[in-house]
């Protein structure tokens, strides 16, 4: 498709991605964690379809469509991009089977694939929220964040948390949310960091999650909270476990479930010591929390790989970076990095020339801005 026009669209919905500050892997912990909806976005263009039950999907960046009757049974197939078309509309079906009808999908891009800033939580939730527009469904922004979570267990594989779809769905301009995933209670907090600017650096290390060890740092974790309510059965989640409880029964634990239940209490409290340094705009000791919660995902939870521990390392020989650490799940994706304004352009130049020098692969710089959450706009 040359040009979207052509398409005739009814509904616009932007998607944005995320980037999440500090608290990686700790939403499907009940922890606190401090995400932000960004500039980077998906676009979905809709509109009903000409014959009733007929549905049309095409990704301008894949170069592909599906095609499917609506009354079909919608199946897991091989395709990823295609298994979150059939996820949507098998739930959507489930909930609003009556008020669905044939519609049409063109899905466009600027947001980068694998690369830990949620792009398949953008493509859901973008997907749900512009078919319960254009069909006034009149779901709620709570019930799209559990049917997105539901497509991403049961049609993706990868067993995450609510984090990505809360800031999806709830983000605001130059705002950071603190949201705890057990109360699921939010609270904006204002992200004006100037002089310092975050900064995204893309490994261009893709992770599959579904294929990855994602789902079992889940299980073990689930495990580690099975072994610590036997000690204490008021405990609701893991992170609520407190670092010396995980220490004094680690005995408990296999190692790999006292590894990980140790890096999200001690990753847990970064997050609210990290959301009081904000607030006091002390970007410096931040920074240094940044640094630590690297630390406890590479040796501890064991999700990062040689070429972000590169980025991260290589940052901490210039001091007008303060901090750095790997965002999102792992195994791959960006680094993030707060970094003064100033130098941002002489310090890709300089990381992106060892980077390539190390590993022989070109490093993708991402600027980002902290924008609003989802938003349709009718045509």
């Amino acid at each position: 498709m040359k040009n979207i026009k052509e398409f005739n669209y009814k509904i616009l919905v932007e998607s944005p991605g995320r980037i999440n500050l500090i608290g990686e892997h700790i939403d499907y912990n009940g922890g606190n964690v401090l995400p932000a909806a960004i500039d980077k976005k998906i676009f979905l263009y809709f509109k009903k379809s000409l014959e009733n039950s007929t549905c049309k999907v095409t990704s301008i960046h894949y170069n592909e469509s599906i095609t499917f009757e609506l009354n079909k049974e919608n199946k897991k197939i091989n395709s990823d991009w295609k298994n979150y078309i059939n996820g949507v509309v098998y739930y959507l079906k489930r909930s609003r089977g009556s008020q669905l009808d044939g519609f049409e999908c063109v899905i466009d891009s600027n947001l980068p694939v694998g690369s830990g800033i949620s792009s398949s939580s953008a493509l859901v939730c973008g997907l749900i929220k512009g078919l319960n527009d254009l069909f006034e469904l009149k779901i709620s922004n709570h019930e799209m964040i559990n049917i997105s979570q539901k497509v991403e267990h049961n049609f993706i594989g990868v067993k995450g948390g609510f984090m990505d779809q809360f800031a999806i769905f709830f983000g605001e301009k130059d705002k950071i949310i603190l949201l705890n995933c057990n109360s699921l209670k939010l609270e904006m907090i204002n992200s004006k960091l100037s002089p310092y600017k975050f900064l995204l650096l893309n490994t261009n290390v893709n992770h599959t999650l579904s294929s990855s060890d994602y789902n079992k740092r889940v299980n073990e974790c689930k495990s580690a909270l099975k072994k610590a309510k036997n000690i204490d059965k008021r405990l609701t989640c893991l992170a609520n476990a407190s670092e010396g409880f995980i220490i004094n029964n680690e005995s408990l634990f296999t190692k790999n479930e006292f590894k990980r239940a140790l890096y999200v209490s001690q990753e847990n409290t970064r997050v609210l010591k990290s959301t009081k340094l904000i607030k006091a705009l002390n970007f410096v000791e931040f920074g240094k929390l940044m640094y630590k919660s690297h630390e406890g995902l590479k040796n501890l939870y064991e999700v990062s790989c040689k070429e972000l521990d590169f980025l991260v390392d290589h940052s901490k020989k210039y001091n007008y970076v303060l901090g750095s650490r790997m965002m999102g799940g792992g195994f791959g994706g960006c680094t993030i990095n707060l970094i003064k304004e100033d130098n941002i352009k002489p310090y890709i130049k300089l990381v992106s020339e060892k980077y390539l020098n190390k590993f022989q692969k070109k490093l993708t710089p991402i600027g980002i801005s902290i924008e609003n959450g989802i938003n349709t706009i009718k045509k």
